[in-house]
């Protein structure tokens, strides 16, 4: 078995993929849903050297090798999921996002609600002396499923990952503004961008 990895520009152009019929394009290895190469079966590839529907992230990547080797190993039988996987831009404060922006989600023309605010007065921030703050949340009308978070604040990175794993597991934004967060932490802070 040979694995090959690097950067997040597919290092592939070297491999002479085209002698294996291997089709390829300038984003990876041309995948199924189960991350196999659509023109050699042999073939699986992941991560930067996948043209697959993932984000250009490290989790990404190491979660599509998980699902390329159980595949290879035990036939197709697993295709990965992208839905709720969030990302950070490791600023000062950070910046972090999941799921649809505004924009995507009029794209699919869905009805959806918009809560945004500037946190700055908030005690998670005041209590650190943090300028600068804020949140945006898209809840769905009718099934008040959250379509997305974009959190700006020292602690993003941390919060984000309790909104993809809401996205994730599809639940309602009403159980979340009922949830007994520990009081005083940054993910208390949920309740209230809901």
């Amino acid at each position: 078995m040979v694995v090959h990895a690097a950067g997040r520009v597919p290092e592939i152009n070297d491999l002479n993929l085209d002698a294996a019929g291997i089709k390829w394009d300038k984003r990876g290895v041309i995948v199924n849903e189960f991350l196999q190469s659509v023109s050699n079966l042999a073939v699986y590839a992941a991560g930067d050297a996948a043209a697959s529907g993932g984000l250009p992230l490290a989790p990404v990547a190491s979660y599509e090798g998980q699902i390329a080797a159980a595949n290879l190993l035990k036939g197709n039988h697993q295709r990965p999921n992208y839905i709720g996987i969030p990302s950070v831009v490791f600023t000062i404060p950070p910046l972090a996002a999941v799921g649809l922006s505004e924009r995507g989600a009029r794209d699919q023309n869905l009805k959806f609600k918009v809560k945004m605010e500037i946190t700055s007065t908030w005690y998670s921030s005041r209590r650190i002396a943090e300028t600068y703050s804020g949140y945006k949340v898209l809840v769905e009308e009718g099934t008040d499923h959250i379509l997305g978070a974009h959190i700006l604040g020292s602690e993003a990175s941390e919060v984000i990952n309790l909104f993809a794993l809401a996205i994730r597991s599809g639940m309602r934004a009403t159980d979340l503004k009922h949830m007994l967060f520990a009081y005083p932490t940054s993910g208390s802070n949920m309740s209230r961008m809901l």
